[in-house]
């Protein structure tokens, strides 16, 4: 059996989700009793969907690619020569042109940016495609300086950042409909799980939850339970084998991976002569790790002879990661502070004529290391919110020490409005550029909050909150205490610029169609 390999398990890096705590770690790569076959998949599945899924993929990259790359040169001749004589290249051009084509598209296969363990996992694609273009770019500015081409200048003019926002917006594209396709059962590799119940439960729970996760479990396979199905969140699952026969369960369903769900009672001897049977069938042996909230750019294999490790890495604090982000955040929180202030301007007027009382509202809370600050938002309550609060405790419909009431009567006309779309929030790029916030991160807690916290809580003030992040993509006010908790921890040690940028981009969408906000 060959090395292990690392799938990368969603949000990518933090993307995606940053909502897979199930880490799936892959090998390359007869029955107790009868089979249960359970109903089959909707659609293409397995190495079918693979070979159907990559042929669109390089398909499309190959028609962005020659867009960006022809349209680049066009572009520059129209520019240099006179309109009757800059439609007709001459052959050498049309030769450069062939050959950046050619090299782009290799250097995307090379990478293996179609791979299906990579397509709509996380950021993952995106960076492959982005390095990919870049070292392409990067090995013809090379040759083109040894050979003199000048023609070369159009290229990182016109054809790489324009042929690398294209081949992403195309990614993206494709991967919202692959994962619409998954909702409806299509494209989705079909897996037995195996191990004991409870680590059973929790992978087909994990995979059942993830629209992105890419395997539809058809079986599962247990050792000394008399048992027909196992279930897990409402999902029933057929038990097909005993641990002695996965191979041939695997083989007589047709299915494309088995994964390995905790560790076996058999050990890693079991999981070796596995690997061997599952040889003779065309399924791949997939590990899973109960890695809880540690996203995978942060695990890195290091084969020793006979000893594959893993390592993870310790989150960091401060750094030059850090650095750029504070960079991203007044680059970006500046320039939209510019953009906005007409409609913060008009939204001041509107607070104004709705209601008695400022327009902004000041409210102190708690940052990084605990320090705390005056954070800016747009009134959207009476004057006397505050005052008004001890007669509303009884009615409180929030989580753990968060305060929230659906309909709460401090709420003005505009309040609503402005809260629904999270408006309100919007003074707080000036918390941002000042540096007592960031464009991401954990939000931003009361001080009142942070005396009932415990202890692994406080780890949410490693670093600066956010005026988005990811309780506010997840579903803010709708979740549950402890789910705000974990997904702010596993924020704070897993971010990653990509992820903020992916995080930044699902929040626009929340705002145009809100949800949990009140």
């Amino acid at each position: 059996m060959s090395t292990p390999k690392q799938q990368s398990a969603g949000a990518g890096a933090l993307a995606g989700a940053y909502r897979a705590p199930l880490r799936l770690v892959r090998t390359t790569a007869p029955v107790a009793h009868a089979p249960i076959v359970p109903d089959a998949a909707v659609g293409l599945s397995g190495a079918a969907w693979a070979r159907s899924y990559r042929t669109k993929l390089q398909l499309t990259d190959a028609a962005v690619i020659i867009t960006a790359v022809a349209g680049a040169f066009l572009a520059r001749f129209a520019l240099a020569t006179p309109i009757t004589t800059a439609r007709v290249l001459p052959l050498s051009t049309w030769a450069i042109i062939a050959l950046v084509v050619g090299i782009w598209i290799v250097t995307l296969s090379t990478f293996r940016t179609r791979d299906p363990r990579v397509v709509a996992v996380g950021a993952t694609e995106y960076k492959l495609v982005i390095n990919a273009s870049a070292l392409t770019f990067g090995m013809l500015a090379i040759a083109f300086l040894l050979l003199q081409v000048d023609t070369a200048r159009a290229y990182f003019v016109v054809a790489l950042p324009f042929g690398v926002a294209a081949l992403v917006l195309e990614r993206w594209l494709w991967r919202k409909w692959l994962i619409r396709q998954r909702r409806f059962g299509h494209y989705l590799a079909r897996a037995i799980v195996v191990g004991g119940r409870e680590d059973i439960e929790y992978v087909v729970q994990q995979i059942n939850e993830k629209s992105g996760a890419a395997y539809q479990v058809v079986g599962a396979a247990l050792e000394g339970e008399n048992t027909t199905s196992v279930t897990s969140a409402g999902h029933r699952v057929p038990v097909v084998s005993d641990f002695a026969h996965v191979a041939a369960a695997a083989q007589s369903l047709g299915v494309d991976a088995v994964i390995v769900a905790g560790h076996p009672s058999l050990g890693s001897t079991f999981i070796r002569n596995l690997g061997w049977d599952l040889e003779k069938t065309s399924a791949e042996l997939v590990l899973s790790s109960r890695l809880t909230d540690v996203a995978g750019p942060r695990i890195h294999f290091r084969p020793v002879e006979g000893l594959p490790l893993i390592h993870v890495e310790i989150p960091q604090y401060d750094g030059a990661k850090h650095v750029l982000k504070r960079a991203l955040d007044i680059t970006l929180g500046g320039a939209a502070l510019l953009v906005i202030s007409p409609l913060l301007v008009v939204i001041g007027i509107l607070v104004k004529l709705d209601s008695p009382g400022p327009v902004l509202f000041r409210q102190e809370r708690v940052g990084r290391n605990g320090q705390t600050f005056p954070m800016l938002k747009v009134r959207s309550m009476v004057r006397t919110a505050e005052d008004d609060l001890a007669g509303l405790l009884d009615q409180n419909e929030g989580s753990g020490v968060l305060f929230k009431i659906r309909s709460d009567p401090r709420i003005t006309r505009v309040g609503r409005v402005l809260r629904k779309y999270s408006l309100d929030e919007l003074p707080q790029l000036w918390n941002i550029v000042v540096g007592q916030m960031s464009l991401v991160g954990p939000r931003p807690p009361l001080p009142a909050e942070v005396e009932n916290y415990e202890t692994h809580m406080h780890r949410r003030l490693y670093i600066k909150p956010g005026l988005t992040g990811m309780w506010q993509v997840n579903g803010r006010s709708n979740l549950s205490w402890e789910e705000s908790v974990r997904l702010d921890l596993y924020y704070v040690e897993n971010w990653s610029l990509a992820g903020d940028l992916m995080i930044i981009w699902r929040t626009v969408k929340i705002v145009i169609r809100p949800e949990g906000a009140y």
